[in-house]
């Protein structure tokens, strides 16, 4: 009687599962721009949120990290950048569920106009892996891409690419270019935008507000 008793509750718990998966949605933030530059330092501009829905994992007794979470990570990286006087911008790779590369801005640091935070965790990805291939991975990164940083993307064969603030002035993840989604290339990556773009943008902000006082 126990053992029936049993099978029973297990059953309803799987009906509990995947009523949760029919029903647990999320938005999904796409690009919709119209600003630029403000007359004086940087502008960086926000996204508003459409109502475009995916579906996000839930199971039981498994945690499951938003896009919100590993931003901060990428934010943390950000601030690293700002410590040592560099514009701050942060990113992180992600792959089944934890870091495998991250990086933030050393172009000044390493005197290299290539090590943007993107590339630089990138290369870390690639090398954890032991491959030029990051299937399976998402790019986090506080600043959308430039053009060198989208084309890496491309190469990489990274599917998802998140990111918080927009750059008008050189953004290539569908301000400017749209290098990440190009049909004409044989690789092209998913592209969410706006994640935790006040913060993002915040950080930048006052970073060049403080370098115009001093200068």
């Amino acid at each position: 009687m126990e053992q029936f008793e049993n099978a029973i509750d297990l059953s309803k718990r799987f009906h509990y599962i995947f009523a949760a998966l029919k029903s647990k949605v999320a938005p999904v933030v796409q690009l919709d721009r119209t600003s630029d530059y403000g007359s004086e330092g940087w502008g960086f501009e926000s996204s508003r949120a459409h109502n475009k829905r995916e579906f996000l994992p839930f199971f039981i007794g498994m945690k499951v990290h938003d896009h919100e979470y590993w931003m901060e990570l990428a934010f943390r990286e950000a601030e690293k950048a700002y410590e040592k006087g560099e514009v701050p911008i942060g990113a992180v790779v992600v792959h089944k569920g934890r870091v495998i590369g991250r990086g933030h801005n050393q172009v000044e640091t390493l005197q290299d106009p290539t090590a943007h935070a993107e590339i630089i965790a990138i290369t870390a990805a690639a090398d954890f892996l032991g491959s030029r291939r990051l299937l399976d991975t998402t790019l986090y990164v506080t600043l959308e891409p430039c053009a060198m940083c989208a084309g890496a993307i491309v190469l990489a064969r990274i599917p998802q690419v998140v990111y918080g603030a927009s750059d008008p002035k050189a953004g290539a993840c569908g301000t400017l270019y749209e290098i990440c989604t190009d049909p004409r290339l044989n690789h092209r990556a998913e592209v969410i935008a706006g994640v935790l773009e006040n913060k993002c943008s915040l950080i930048l902000t006052d970073f060049f507000r403080r370098l115009r006082e001093t200068n």
